[in-house]
């Protein structure tokens, strides 16, 4: 079946990662879950132009920025770095525990893709043939990968359509609102909608996208190993 939308957190798994100072609940104003499952937990921030956020801990994650933004992090020993991001840039974290301050001077969102237990091989293996960046360099392009995740960029034209092919096990953050429709290795189609900010869970699937609007249409698909 094709992606859903995830509406609301998933109860809390055994799974989910232990954290000594969780920022869903020390900075709640600005993190909420987004949805969670026994893979990953997906948050989506917002904060304030010169807020500051509490110290607080993190797994090895995928942050995708959706508003360009410059921020101060501090770790507990008080060595501090910043970092400035642009709209749609993803980025990769090793597990820490920091507390961060917006000096960019705008309000910030951000969606963080939180990675738990891994998934097991028959839902990350797809054959090499089927694999999208290999079928379709055109819409998909590899941000980076490493030993849990591979980090696709996908930017489809105006009523651009792709080939048959695989993914497996996915968030999928996007970056503008679209319509697209899918036709499945068995021939049935489906139609979605997705807006701006969204992000989604989907299994491993097989399918052809089709970009059904007048605009473009982009993406960060977060692909588990």
């Amino acid at each position: 079946m094709h992606r859903a939308l995830i509406l609301v957190a998933l109860p809390c798994l055994a799974f989910t990662p232990v954290l000594a100072q969780d920022p869903t609940k020390v900075a709640a104003k600005q993190c909420k879950v987004a949805f969670e499952n026994e893979y990953v937990r997906v948050l989506h921030w917002t904060v304030s132009a010169h807020e500051k956020t509490p110290l607080h801990d993190h797994p090895a994650l995928v942050t995708v920025s959706l508003s360009a933004g410059k921020t101060r992090f501090t770790t507990p020993d008080g060595k501090t770095r910043e970092a400035e991001t642009k709209a749609g840039q993803a980025m990769w974290s090793d597990p820490e525990k920091h507390s961060s301050e917006d000096l960019g001077g705008k309000p910030g969102e951000v969606i963080q893709v939180e990675l738990k237990k891994r998934p097991a091989a028959a839902m990350t293996t797809i054959p090499a043939s089927e694999d999208s960046v290999k079928v379709d360099p055109k819409h998909y392009k590899v941000e980076f990968q490493n030993d849990r995740v591979r980090v696709l960029r996908i930017k489809y034209g105006p009523k651009e359509k792709s080939v048959m092919h695989s993914h497996p096990a996915n968030v999928a953050v996007f970056l503008a609102d679209g319509q697209s429709k899918f036709t499945l290795a068995d021939g049935k189609t489906s139609e979605a909608t997705f807006k701006a900010g969204e992000a989604q869970w989907a299994d491993k699937e097989k399918h052809l996208p089709e970009n059904l609007a007048v605009k473009t249409f982009e993406l960060i698909l977060v692909e588990l190993k």
